[in-house]
């Protein structure tokens, strides 16, 4: 795969089988650490195809932090022209949807033989992170229907029911745990908490405030009483608590070997390198955490410099002089950090009121802290002080993808006296800074707030569609859907979606 230019991403089916679907496992604690490791799989997938589609290919260049870097991907989710067997990944993918509800069929039969509801209530945490990822990727999509053989074939759920599903497992699973806190399970059953269910009530009360947070502006009232219980309930305030899956030392980090197809021995990487966008910001703000993010360009006299997205044009002899991702080989892969759940709060009380424990500086300024440490980065404290500095503006060395127009006037300094539209720009653009790699969770904030300002792509190939100022919305449901599942999906589009199955059509936490 590493040879052939378009290698990762032809005949999808074809190149996947399920290794993770349970087998005849007779030691019941062997048997739930697998069970639980597969459903983690789920979330981002170990599965190397499965995470080149949905993070290096989708959720990183729709977020502002990847561009593709090979010119056979002439059709892409950064060009706004993806064919179906990339659109098509999140909902059938057979390392996602089979993968979660087989594993967690099982999980809740040993659960309930061994009389222990912790294990469950860990698996509905990590399917309420998982298929988030999926809603927030086409809006409405079968759920509460779907049965323990993963069928799709069924009736869709709107998004604000999806939600609200969501929202019940997640106070039920904390609950859950808070009322079993000694049952802590195996460490290799658990490669993000080693099995600690203290932990996982604080991620899962920090995935209800992300949720929280996603619908405040189409349901206010609901938002502020969830969002409220969230923090009231305990949500992670340091790194050390941070949700990531610690699963590659033995194995390769999948975000790695995606970024690095066809490198061809480059040292920046190669069908993804960085993006302009996110260089920009954080070349125009002398971002000290710039080393931990990318790799060096090649070019002469330009440490960090950007490629475009959705570029015009593309040859590998210049394009992979531009800076790469800075992905370890076994460095985790992030769901939620300290960082994030800091600047969901100064988000909730500096511009929604609610009542998050706390003053919007101090959350903002905790946020920048946190995401320093986290990437091990030194002087926050001159960052925070930093009220001059901006995006740097767009320069393309090679002169063959420009941009001339400007980005950003938004500097770093919390001001108590901008406007409420000032406050949250500031807001969510240092909290896309610190979501690097999560590239869905920035493309999901950037279509609920606008934010931050993104350079537009070189190429729209979406026949007008897709607008340049606003991006993908969402993405068409795979056209197995219309074969398989016609009725159902014909009565989503015309019931429950709000416009037609196409990228321009917003979801429903967008539509305000």
């Amino acid at each position: 795969m590493a040879v052939a230019a378009t290698a990762c991403t032809g005949d999808f089916e074809k190149i996947n089988s399920n290794p993770y679907e349970p087998g005849d496992l007779t030691a019941d604690d062997y048997a739930l650490g697998s069970q639980l490791n597969n459903i983690a799989s789920c979330v981002m997938s170990s599965d190397v195809n499965t995470i080149q589609f949905t993070d290096a290919l989708l959720g990183g260049p729709l977020g502002g932090y990847y561009s593709d870097a090979n010119s056979g991907f002439a059709e892409s989710f950064a060009r706004y022209n993806p064919k179906n067997d990339w659109s098509r990944v999140f909902m059938k993918s057979d390392r996602i949807i089979p993968t979660l509800y087989a594993n967690y069929s099982q999980v809740e039969v040993l659960s309930n033989n061994s009389g222990n509801p912790v294990p469950l209530a860990i698996a509905k945490i990590i399917k309420v992170a998982a298929m988030s990822r999926v809603t927030d990727c086409y809006g409405p999509i079968p759920y509460s229907a779907i049965g323990e053989s993963a069928e799709l074939a069924v009736p869709y759920d709107s998004q604000e029911q999806v939600y609200d599903s969501f929202f019940a497992d997640l106070t039920d699973a904390t609950a859950t745990l808070k009322a079993h806190i000694g049952n802590r399970l195996s460490s290799t059953c658990d490669y993000v908490y080693s099995g600690d269910p203290a932990k996982w009530i604080l991620f899962g009360n920090s995935l209800k405030l992300r949720l929280a947070m996603r619908i405040s502006n189409v349901a206010p009232e609901k938002a502020r009483k969830l969002a409220e219980e969230a923090v009231a309930g305990g949500v992670i305030e340091q790194n050390a608590d941070n949700a990531t899956w610690k699963y590659f030392t033995s194995i390769t980090n999948p975000l790695y070997t995606a970024v690095n197809y066809n490198n061809d021995g480059s040292v920046t990487g190669g069908d993804t390198h960085a993006a302009a966008d996110i260089i920009c910001y954080m070349n125009g703000y002398s971002d000290p955490r710039r080393s931990a993010y990318f790799l060096p360009s090649t070019f002469d006299g330009m440490e960090y410099v950007g490629l475009r997205r959705g570029w015009e044009t593309f040859d590998r002899t210049w394009g992979f002089n531009f800076s790469g991702v800075n992905v370890g080989p076994n460095d985790p892969l992030i769901w939620m950090t300290a960082s994030e759940v800091a600047f969901l709060r100064a988000e909730g009380a500096a511009i929604h009121n609610f009542n998050m424990g706390g003053s919007a500086e101090d959350f903002y300024n905790r946020g920048i802290e946190l995401s320093f440490e986290q990437w091990g980065a030194t002087g926050a404290d001159t960052y925070l002080a930093d009220d001059h500095s901006t995006p740097q503006a767009y320069s393309d060395p090679t002169g063959i993808n420009p941009y001339n127009g400007a980005l950003s006037s938004i500097t770093i300094k919390w001001e108590n006296g901008a406007s409420a539209a000032e406050k949250l720009e500031r807001i969510i653009t240092q909290k896309w800074i610190a979501l690097y790699h999560n590239g869905n969770e920035a493309w999901a904030e950037y279509r609920r707030t606008g934010y931050p300002q993104l350079i537009p792509v070189a190429y729209n190939g979406s026949g007008g569609v897709v607008s340049n100022a606003t991006g993908p919305q969402r993405m068409p449901y795979p056209q197995e859907e219309y074969t398989n599942n016609a009725a159902n999906v014909a009565s989503a589009v015309s019931t429950l979606l709000g416009g037609p199955d196409n990228m321009a059509t917003k979801v429903w936490w967008a539509r305000y």
